[in-house]
């Protein structure tokens, strides 16, 4: 016997105080209801209702089983709904993986965004670097991720391709500040501070052969993924690094002749997309263009007419 369906049925016709009408409430005939209370009854080894041909009352049985049977179908129609929560919210769950130095801004606009986008649906951020996404992307830890390129991730696609173009931040003293923009060869002898390679390796790599290229070898590279850390060697003078503009008195940022450096962005998924991957992507899209100010690979670079707010040094 289905003891809480039973209950639920008990419940009703103690409401109605009429088989007939609690028959009709529950879209059943009155002989089946009457069957299922009296198969309750036999189970119970008690009278719940005292019968007659003008009224239906509750037994002392009866009375006190009222408010022990509310509670017992009131909790359990509460695991359905909390089953049925998670079920949907398994289905209803956007697991993205993000830059650790995407910027604030950036991260409050992206959530915004898809907030607008999707109300019904949570978004799930975990900051990490490309290397981790591609790991967690391929096992299915992640639904979609913000990779940095060029990116190892067979078994992977990836939607539009943003660029931005870095240029670099000096102390305001330092003497290449005079200069409308710095060639990468300006910066030979000085220390570099970057991002760790094994968070962005194919990043981290091309930068330094572009560096390279242009014959800049720094006197030694300093790795961290902290913009204060990185911002506060800049400021001291001992180190330059490549970045946005950074609103920190004391620093200057200008941009590299030539445009040497282009870091390379896109969001990545495992599969066929579905809706809500391919909703976080656009808007993922929409807000690196505009808050992040990167623009399509395809696309020549807008001319930059003022700085750009930015927490981090590669945001």
């Amino acid at each position: 016997m289905d003891l809480v369906r039973h209950l639920g049925y008990f419940l009703v016709v103690a409401e109605e105080r009429h088989f007939g009408n609690a028959a009709a409430r529950l879209g059943m005939a009155q002989p089946p209801l009457s069957q299922r209370i009296k198969r309750l009854e036999e189970e119970l080894g008690v009278r719940l209702f005292e019968r007659s041909s003008r009224r239906v009352a509750l037994t002392e049985a009866g009375r006190l089983l009222v408010p022990e049977a509310r509670e017992i179908v009131a909790r359990a129609e509460r695991i359905r709904d909390l089953m049925a929560d998670m079920a949907r919210g398994a289905a209803a769950v956007v697991r993205a993986g993000v830059p650790a130095d995407l910027g604030a801004p950036v991260l409050a606009a992206l959530i915004a965004g898809f907030r607008d986008r999707r109300p019904d649906v949570r978004l799930s951020l975990t900051e990490m670097g490309t290397a981790a996404q591609v790991a967690a992307l391929l096992e299915g830890r992640l639904d979609v991720g913000l990779l940095r390129h060029p990116v190892a991730g067979h078994g992977l696609a990836c939607g539009p391709v943003l660029v931005r173009y870095p240029g670099v931040l000096l102390a305001e003293d330092d003497e290449l500040t005079a200069w409308a923009a710095v060639h990468l060869g300006d910066l030979a002898g000085r220390d570099l501070v970057m991002f760790p390679r094994d968070a962005e390796p194919g990043l981290y790599d091309d930068t330094l052969a572009a560096c390279r290229r242009g014959g800049f070898v720094p006197a030694e590279v300093i790795h961290t993924d902290r913009a204060e850390f990185a911002l506060g060697l800049v400021l001291s003078g001992t180190a330059v690094a490549f970045g946005v503009p950074a609103e920190v008195p004391g620093v200057v940022w200008r941009p590299l002749a030539g445009k040497p450096l282009a870091w390379r962005c896109s969001p990545a998924w495992r599969g066929e997309p579905g809706p809500c991957v391919r909703d976080f992507t656009d808007v993922a899209v929409q807000v690196l263009k505009d808050d992040a100010g990167m623009v399509d690979e395809a696309m020549p670079p807008a001319p930059r007419v003022a700085p750009r707010p930015a927490t981090g040094f590669l945001a």
